[in-house]
Order: C-alpha cells, then sequence, then structure tokens
C-alpha cells in the first residue's frame, strides 16, 4: 500500500475557491505543525493561496515524536540521494491528489521546504513533466532528480536561501545549487542571510515572498 500523506492546512484568506497551492516540507525530526506558520505568514500576501504542511511518511529514528523523509547514515552525501529518491514517490502522489481535489496544476503550486525538506522541493519539482509555479528553498542543498543532466525536464524558477552561519548543512551547497542550476537553464534567486545560522530568518523570508509575488505577476502576464 502507498503511504498517503497528511498534515496541517490553511484556507485561502480570501474564502473562495483556491487559486493557488503552496506545499510546505518540513525539516528532518520536525512535521507539517511547524512549517505550516510559513503559511500564516503568507496568508495576507496569498489570500487566494491554499497552504498545505503534510508530514514526512516516516517517524524520525533521532526524534520519535517527528518525521523524516529519508533516514540519514553517516555518509550524509550518500544518503541524500538515495534517500530523496526513494521519498519522491509519496510527495508526488500527495500532489496528484492535491490536483485532483482542487482543480488546480503544478503550474498554479509553489513547492517550499526547509533543510531536508527544502531538498526534497527540489529534487521533486524539478523532476515534474510539467513545471510548478515556483520552488523555495531555505537551508537546503539539490540533489538532481533522473533526467536532470538531460536537459529534457522542464525548468521552474527557483528561489535559494540560506544562513552563512548554518552548521547543519553548509552554506555552500545552495550556492552549489544557484551555480548548476543556473548552468542548466533555470532562473534562480539566491540570497545569503548574514548571521544566520540553521533557520528561516526575516530577510531570508522577504526574499522568498518576493520571489513569489515575481513568480505570481510572470504566470498572469
Amino acid at each position: 500500500m502507498t503511504k498517503k500523506l497528511s498534515g496541517p492546512m490553511l484556507a485561502p484568506r480570501s474564502g473562495r475557491m483556491p487559486r493557488q497551492i503552496v506545499v510546505l516540507l518540513h525539516g528532518y525530526g520536525s512535521d507539517g505543525s511547524d512549517l505550516i506558520a510559513l503559511g500564516a505568514h503568507w496568508q495576507q500576501a496569498f489570500p487566494e493561496a491554499l497552504f498545505v504542511s503534510p508530514n514526512a511518511p516516516a517517524p524520525c529514528a533521532d526524534n520519535p515524536s517527528g518525521y523524516q523523509w529519508f533516514p540519514l547514515d553517516l555518509n550524509r552525501t550518500i544518503s541524500r540521494v538515495t534517500g530523496a529518491h526513494a521519498a519522491r514517490g509519496v510527495i508526488v502522489n500527495f500532489l496528484i491528489d492535491l490536483w485532483s481535489q482542487t482543480g488546480l496544476t503544478a503550474r498554479d503550486t509553489f513547492l517550499a521546504g526547509f533543510s531536508q525538506g527544502a531538498m526534497m522541493a527540489l529534487h521533486v519539482g524539478l523532476s515534474l513533466d510539467v513545471p510548478p509555479l515556483g520552488i523555495i528553498s531555505f537551508s537546503g542543498a539539490l540533489i538532481p532528480p533522473e533526467g536532470f543532466e538531460d536537459g529534457h525536464l522542464p525548468r521552474p524558477p527557483v528561489c535559494l536561501i540560506h544562513g552563512d552561519l548554518d552548521q547543519v548543512v553548509d552554506p555552500g551547497l545552495s550556492q552549489d545549487a544557484a551555480v548548476t542550476l543556473e548552468a542548466h537553464g533555470h532562473d534562480v534567486s539566491y540570497h545569503r542571510s548574514p548571521g544566520v545560522a540553521h533557520g528561516i530568518s526575516p530577510d531570508g523570508l522577504d526574499f522568498a515572498t518576493s520571489f513569489m509575488v515575481a513568480q505570481l505577476a510572470a504566470a498572469r502576464g
């Protein structure tokens, strides 16, 4: 049986049917109730958006009260690659169900995540046949999906944000991601938050908000 994701959501502030979806993927050992706070922050700017923050599919090995998208081994690089590929399907199925229920599509959807969730947002968002409205990575890393190097996949716009004092996920991984994505034709917005460790700071949040506003404006023509 395929694991079904669930978690907190916020209906559009407008009170009407959603015209956009913002999917928020939490970090390792956390849960959807943590990252849905971003939705509460963004409701004012995006009153027509549905915010959804699913719990990852497995209990966290290091924090049984939280969840993980994939386990972490001693070799973090290998565990990220194998874990992201294994976790991709459950997120894609979640998105397909969400689009079926709302009548919206990938083109109406922002994928955002923090830390391990940011890695999954990038991995999944870059692999979709139809490009999402945008991908937002807070303190993440690029794990290229299958077919990325071939250049045949769509090229959605990407926003990368990372604190320069992060000791959990190397800030250089976001900088490397920006270089790689730009080399493959993606429109990349990159911001390094000064004096910030492993977290989301006000300047990083403002940068992400501006990115989303710009993508919505471009989509509306």
